[in-house]
């Protein structure tokens, strides 16, 4: 069983940046996938980023993003800490949503791409990032 908790949303103007932390409850937290994911008012929930720790010969991460936010966001974690991050620059209004931190159990060493809500078993409560222009 996992936990996540998010924060560092907030109203931002448009090229700003905002970092976005998640905090994670629960052992091995290395073998756990984790995403970002956002719901913006009227919309479905659409995937972000997502981040995996590969602890096989290479002890690799990987990371996959979003065509729309590919070259202006970067996900990260730290594994010692429980915790997954979105840097986000550039932002634009259009990035207005609800943000969602995400996690399932992963404990393999190779890397698929998880982009649907349905892969993702746990989730955060969001927190809610605007960007005026």
């Amino acid at each position: 069983q996992v936990q996540l908790v998010e924060s560092g949303g907030g109203l931002v103007q448009a090229g700003d940046s905002l970092r976005l932390s998640c905090a994670a409850s629960g052992r091995s937290f290395s073998n756990y996938v984790t995403g970002w994911f956002r719901q913006a008012p009227g919309k479905e929930r659409e995937f972000v980023a997502t981040i995996k720790w590969s602890a096989g010969i290479t002890n690799t991460y990987y990371a996959d993003y979003a065509i729309s936010v590919k070259g202006r966001f970067t996900i990260s974690r730290d594994n010692a800490k429980n915790a997954v991050y979105l840097q986000m620059n550039s932002l634009k209004p259009e990035d207005t949503a609800v943000y969602y931190c995400a996690a399932a159990r992963d404990g393999t060493s190779y890397y698929r791409r998880r982009d649907q809500v349905m892969e993702y078993d746990y989730w955060g409560q969001g927190t809610q990032v605007t960007v005026s222009s």
